[in-house]
């Protein structure tokens, strides 16, 4: 499927929580921490996300830390 096939989702924010399963927010919450990077490859089994196999992080050198 191509990006223009594809509809957003929208879920109320209550019941985002409840209803995403752990896996995924997991994976969410590593996506945040990680902040800039590359995720190669994405194992997702019965639709979840199971393994990353291959990160890289990514570290800027622009002088304002």
């Amino acid at each position: 499927m191509n990006e223009a096939g594809r509809q957003p989702i929208t879920l109320p924010v209550a019941s985002v929580r409840a209803e995403l399963p752990a896996a995924w927010r997991e994976f969410i919450r590593f996506c945040r921490d990680l902040r800039h990077g590359e995720i190669e490859r994405l194992s997702i089994q019965d639709g979840l996300p199971v393994l990353a196999e291959t990160i890289k992080r990514k570290v800027k050198f622009t002088g304002d830390h």
